[in-house]
């Protein structure tokens, strides 16, 4: 019985349905259902399905979006008994996300942010047109183990850079990981400026950030 709840989970994921999502997952906290496991066996298996078909080309973009919004109404509803319960999920690392400054495309990085929660990292989103010490302070606040910006401007790509150099300047580059993208993003420009890694789309991001974590 489980495993048909969990696969209607998973099939909620894919249809980019927040309301079945929503439903399922209360339905999981009624039937007592471990809600690590709602999330593991039933919800993240829906996510990572629709980002295998992203990345094939057998689905698009507004479909990602439609899952990862489904995939935040079952987490909304999976957390408060997460807490209760006093099991929280296993946290892979702790992500700084931001749009760089001068910059407000936001589609692009909240995705991200929603892929990367779902795989299990805690992430603190900025927003957009985040100035750079903005950016490096947080991350000395929180520890942070990934700073992740996107610039979707030529003009604002710069400011990537800044806040390497930023992060350089107060002694903390060595221990934080730094991943870039936005549509103009390059290997090239990631190697000048000096960054760990880049990813194409929101899916990508979550295999990079693992890669430079070594998990």
């Amino acid at each position: 019985m489980t495993t048909q709840v969990f696969q209607e989970m998973a099939q909620s994921i894919i249809d980019g349905d927040s309301e079945i999502s929503a439903k399922l997952a209360q339905q999981a906290v009624v039937q007592g259902i471990d809600p690590l496991e709602a999330l593991s066996q039933g919800f993240v298996v829906g996510v990572n399905q629709v980002g295998e078909a992203f990345a094939k080309g057998d689905a698009f973009l507004p479909e990602l979006v439609m899952a990862g919004e489904a995939m935040k109404a079952a987490v909304a509803v999976l957390e408060p008994e997460l807490a209760r319960r006093g099991t929280e999920r296993k946290v892979l690392g702790k992500v700084i996300l931001c749009t760089v400054e001068g910059d407000i495309h936001e589609i692009g990085k909240t995705l991200v942010g929603t892929m990367l929660s779902s795989a299990g990292f805690k992430v603190f989103d900025l927003g957009v047109d985040v100035p750079v010490m903005k950016v490096v302070e947080k991350a000395r606040e929180v520890g942070a183990d990934i700073v992740a910006m996107s610039a979707l401007l030529t003009t604002t790509m710069v400011h990537q850079k800044d806040v390497i150099e930023a992060l350089e300047d107060i002694g903390i580059r060595s221990k934080i990981k730094v991943l870039v993208g936005g549509a103009p993003v390059t290997k090239e420009w990631v190697k000048q400026i000096g960054a760990d890694g880049y990813s194409e789309d929101a899916i990508g991001a979550i295999n990079v950030a693992r890669q430079v974590l070594g998990l």
